[in-house]
């Protein structure tokens, strides 16, 4: 894949990202809809591969893909207080035993 190609497949993702992907869509309860836009400034020369690099980190930063597994199944408010119990124990225990 040469570097125009690599372009045209950058700006084609992100206008298809810009459309898709709105609050709206992951908590159907809001009803005002927030268009999440994520924008990498380029520099003169800089490499396309960074600056995918660079959107990838920031989309993974939003927490959308993360939001979109959480919500394929529902889980009850008992078993998420067990689990981060849990997790709070877990982490109280590493810090004791680095201490």
């Amino acid at each position: 894949m040469n570097i125009k190609n690599k372009a045209k497949w950058a700006i084609y993702f992100l206008k298809c990202f810009e459309k898709t992907f709105s609050i709206s869509n992951f908590a159907p309860r809001l009803k005002t809809e927030l268009l999440i836009m994520i924008i990498v400034p380029l520099k003169e020369g800089e490499n396309i591969e960074r600056a995918l690099k660079k959107f990838k980190r920031k989309f993974e930063k939003t927490g959308v893909i993360r939001e979109l597994r959480s919500r394929q199944a529902f889980i009850k408010p008992s078993v998420r207080r067990r689990e981060e119990i849990k997790k709070a124990m877990y982490v109280q225990k590493m810090q004791e035993s680095e201490e």
